[in-house]
């Protein structure tokens, strides 16, 4: 439990941390909340008169109280007061999760964009569409934040470049804004694998993983993305590309990549180069990645000799993007995701290869690969649980709809 806070920003931070216990052990007594925080009793009353008065917070009977006196009143967080929506744009798709505060879907639109490449301004326009779609929808509840997840590095919140989407360096949340004229609510924008990384680790942490300090997560979609953490949280980097395993060069003379040098590990890994090395025509099963995807899937289950070869020389190039990034980082451990977790019995052999040496000559110094377990939900996930995080720790973007009346 975090200390009571004692800095300019004291009744901020108060409310947080009331509003957390109130959200971790509810439904509580004040007098639990003052134990609990170190709060004053007469603050905990201040501060939940407050949280009531935003209606994120509410009376929900009385519980036994230990003494003489009346019975102690309970409270909980009120979820459905405040929705966050959770956006994730790829290539050709815009996915929308709303969440009530105890993190519920309570809305959902996916759909495609259909926005040609290089151009932010259709994208943008979808996503306005989907978020007033969701206001219409939302009732009485109070539309906190808008987060949205992008294929790209995020610098000062701003795309700085998605080479996958052709954009260069695009003020995203002001394009959706300027579409939003009426919602009155903030607009953040995020890196996807950054998303999904985080996720992944609470997910896996949840069935007993123990992660060492320094984690680096990759994961394949369309292109390659990646992420490093560092104390369970996500360390960007000088230029918020730190983690971006897609670039990291495999080969010194290998194919060139879009983003300008030569051999990296996305140019192995890729869909595209995977379906070619396997030997699948281009639009074999339909046109689009989901149907390349679904194609190569099936070869490599039926044991097709070419696919699981381009499997087996992407598990190196892999291994050595890894070994790469551990060297530099001292990481522990890598996870992964997306459909690098589906592929993982074919990627495992090569990974293993090129990291023996490394395990042999120093063993002491372990590097375990773990698999991802949340699929194409990975990213989405992260991001519900930044828009919640949002509430929580400033309470006060929720307006007050009552004034504060100070209880016992």
């Amino acid at each position: 439990m975090n200390a009571p806070a004692a800095s300019a920003d004291v009744r901020r931070s108060n409310l947080s941390l009331v509003l957390r216990h109130v959200d971790d052990c509810g439904p509580c007594a004040r007098t639990e909340i003052a134990a609990a925080t170190g709060l004053a009793h007469a603050s905990v009353t201040a501060i939940v008169a407050d949280l009531a008065g935003r209606g994120l917070v509410e009376e929900v009977g009385a519980g036994v109280s230990g003494g003489r006196g009346r019975p102690r009143r309970l409270l909980r967080v009120v979820s459905g007061r405040v929705w966050t929506v959770a956006v994730q744009v790829t290539h050709d798709m815009i996915r929308l999760r709303a969440t009530d505060l105890s993190g519920v879907t309570v809305h959902t639109d996916d759909r495609r964009h259909g926005a040609p490449f290089g151009d932010p301004e259709p994208v943008a326009r979808e996503i306005a569409g989907t978020v007033a779609g969701t206001v219409e929808r939302a009732g009485g509840a109070q539309l906190a934040i808008v987060v949205i997840a992008v294929p790209g590095a995020v610098i000062d919140g701003k795309v700085g470049h998605a080479i996958g989407l052709g954009w260069r360096t695009t003020d995203l949340a002001a394009l959706v804004a300027a579409h939003l004229p009426h919602v009155d609510c903030p607009v953040e924008v995020v890196n996807e694998a950054n998303m999904a990384a985080l996720a992944e680790y609470h997910a896996l942490a949840a069935q007993g993983v123990k992660h060492p300090d320094t984690v680096v997560y990759a994961t394949a979609h369309a292109g390659v993305g990646g992420c490093l953490l560092i104390g369970g949280r996500v360390h960007l980097g000088s230029h918020g590309m730190a983690g971006e395993i897609g670039h990291v060069p495999v080969s010194l003379d290998g194919p060139p990549c879009r983003c300008g040098a030569r051999g990296c590990l996305t140019t192995y890994l890729h869909l595209r180069a995977l379906t070619r090395a396997a030997g699948i025509p281009e639009g074999t099963g339909g046109p689009g990645p989901a149907a390349a995807r679904a194609e190569l899937n099936r070869r490599l289950r039926a044991g097709d000799e070419r696919a699981r070869a381009a499997l087996d020389t992407a598990g190196h190039a892999l291994g050595a993007a890894l070994l790469a990034v551990a060297s530099v980082t001292d990481a522990g451990e890598a996870i992964l995701g997306g459909h690098l977790a589906d592929w993982a019995p074919w990627l495992m052999p090569g990974i293993d290869a090129r990291l023996a040496g490394r395990r042999t000559a120093i063993a002491d110094v372990g590097f375990a690969v773990s698999t991802g377990v949340l699929g194409d939900d990975a990213t989405l996930r992260g991001v519900i649980h930044v828009g919640r995080e949002h509430v929580l720790a400033m309470p006060t973007v929720v307006p007050l709809s009552v004034s504060p009346q100070a209880g016992s």
